[in-house]
């Protein structure tokens, strides 16, 4: 019953959402921005209580933690979400009937949005500031490790909100347990669309037990295709950037396929890699190329398990093909659909794989790192989406509307 009370307040904050003008938002997130970074102390003191509770080698320990570097990256975030135009009122189509009818198709906010998410407490700042630039009310449930790094930026939320007079209703966080999860999963009428982030196990328990619309942001296995004719100092960088940049995130590369005539220079493509101490698990030839030209100690055979893993950690499997056409079947095989890329110098092939590979982001020449809607120009993103309907990608302001058909009449109606 507590947890139906707390749906009804974020729905009725969400109605009042739309009465708000765009400027007193932006003043709102400008606010919030400011006021995030001298709290910045605040913030990394709650964010130390929960890395403690977590082992350092755990992929999510980086996803977790709070720097003073990124809190200013999360405040420069909000800023330029509110250089972002609103999403809400634009007319998509407008048409003219001949019984007199004006037709618009206008954009108006999703409504309620709930997130589920682990150990990401960036994702809090992300998801409001976009929902309240959209008009969307939000309900964040984070994971027990974030739990005092959540509350702690959800305090900070809700004072600039009071601050303006604004319903604080309009970003609610649940507890961090499983009632919560249950009960946000079953919230009909309240809220509109769940938007779960994390692992493929967290996501596949939203898909199997939401009662309410999902917009699924899947794993990211990451793979990039070194073609036979390949600027192989490109590929160095490239490989080393999409690999080391962030390990724990959903970009990160996790498979290198090589074309079997570039074998000769896989150990210097990959020699920047030992430097972040990289484990590589390498198929036969690979295995044979690089064996005592990387070190031993982070070379390993690849096993089956080796491939269609999302690694989260410094480590990448390497899988060689004998021909392009092997690379899109192994991409078609093992992909999820995230971001996946091409090194070549061969505009042919490069077509051929923006064409033949599906995921929501593809690239040629350039790092998967960039799969981030800060990066695309969107201010900042509340996920990133892996299916095809509604949206794909990177969802920022645009993605998390909807539109209505808005029709002005004279007295007319419909003949029998």
């Amino acid at each position: 019953m507590q947890y139906t009370e707390i749906f009804r307040k974020v729905a009725r904050a969400g109605r009042e959402l739309a009465s708000v003008k765009t400027e007193t938002i932006n003043e709102i997130l400008l606010e919030l921005a400011d006021e995030t970074e001298k709290r910045t102390a605040f913030l990394i003191s709650e964010n130390q209580r929960d890395l403690n509770l977590m082992d350092p080698a755990d992929p999510k320990y980086d996803r977790l933690k709070l720097t003073e570097e990124r809190i200013k990256g999360i405040a420069a975030d909000m800023r330029n979400v509110v250089q972002l135009p609103s999403p809400l009122g634009k007319i998509l189509e407008q048409r003219d009937l001949q019984n007199g009818l004006k037709l618009s198709k206008v954009t108006v906010p999703l409504g309620v949005i709930g997130v589920i998410y682990e150990a990401r407490p960036n994702v809090t700042f992300d998801v409001f500031s976009l929902c309240i630039k959209s008009g969307n009310a939000c309900i964040l449930k984070g994971g027990s490790d974030a739990q005092f790094s959540n509350q702690a930026i959800i305090s900070i939320i809700k004072k600039v909100l009071i601050f303006y007079s604004l319903n604080p209703a309009v970003a609610e966080l649940l507890p961090p347990d499983r009632e919560a999860t249950h009960a946000l999963l079953a919230a009909r009428g309240y809220v509109d669309v769940i938007i779960p982030r994390g692992s493929q196990s967290l996501i596949d328990y939203v898909v199997q037990n939401s009662k309410i619309p999902i917009i699924e942001t899947g794993a990211g296995i990451v793979h990039t295709y070194i073609d036979d004719v390949a600027d192989i100092f490109k590929a160095r960088e490239i490989i080393n950037n999409a690999k080391t940049r962030r390990v724990s995130i959903c970009n990160a590369l996790d498979c290198l396929i090589i074309h079997k005539k570039q074998l000769a220079n896989l150990p210097d493509v990959v020699s920047l890699l030992a430097k972040s101490n990289v484990i590589i698990y390498a198929d036969e030839p690979s295995l044979m190329i690089l064996t005592g030209r990387y070190p031993s100690e982070l070379l390993q055979p690849a096993t089956d398990e080796s491939y269609g893993t999302e690694f989260l950690s410094y480590k990448m499997s390497v899988k060689t093909v004998n021909d392009f056409d092997e690379a899109l079947d192994h991409i078609y095989r093992y992909s999820s659909k995230h971001s996946e890329a091409i090194i070549s110098e061969n505009a042919e092939h490069i077509e051929r794989f923006f064409n033949e590979v599906d995921a929501a982001a593809i690239y040629s020449n350039t790092s998967t790192a960039f799969t981030d809607g800060a990066q695309f120009g969107l201010g900042a993103e509340i996920g990133i989406s892996t299916q095809k309907l509604h949206a794909r990608g990177p969802m920022a302001l645009a993605e998390i509307t909807s539109y209505k058909w808005i029709i002005r009449g004279d007295g007319q109606v419909r003949p029998k």
